[in-house]
């Protein structure tokens, strides 16, 4: 009977220290920061923030934005270009690291400026993500939010 309890106790003092230990990788790994603005990559070579745990893939409305307000400042305060690599949200925090599939694409990115502000969309691509994932206009699209920001959703 001790064998068991002493087995048990053991196997519950286990998983908090497990889930302790995850989230500080997560927490850890900061994602590398591109000229352009934003942690990402492209389907070729090791992602960015491949060390970085998502919550589960989901399904929302994006745009993409930026030909009208290049040279302009994110509200994260980056410089907004054609090449910017980043994506805008109404209420994750900056800086939250995000990755999105898009028709066999990939990317991880990050928060960088609010948005968007047409009717039934959660993200707004900059330029340069928009590209990397050949997004055109609008529609759906798969994201997931790293773990460690996935509350603020």
């Amino acid at each position: 009977m001790k064998t068991n309890a002493n087995r048990l106790r053991r196997k519950t003092r286990a998983w908090p220290a497990l889930l302790l230990f995850v989230a500080a990788l997560a927490v850890s790994a900061a994602p590398a920061e591109a000229s352009t603005g934003g942690a990402s990559t492209a389907d070729s070579g090791t992602p960015v923030g491949s060390e970085i745990a998502f919550a589960p893939m989901q399904w929302a409305g994006a745009t993409w934005y930026g030909p009208g307000l290049y040279g302009h400042r994110t509200a994260c305060g980056q410089t907004l270009g054609p090449e910017t690599i980043g994506v805008a949200h109404r209420s994750l925090p900056c800086g939250t690291t995000v990755k999105f599939v898009y028709h066999g694409h990939s990317i991880v990115t990050q928060v960088i400026d609010r948005g968007p502000y047409s009717r039934g969309n959660a993200w707004d691509l900059t330029n340069g993500a928009r590209q990397l994932l050949g997004f055109e206009g609008s529609g759906p699209i798969r994201y997931a939010v790293a773990l460690q920001y996935a509350r603020h959703r």
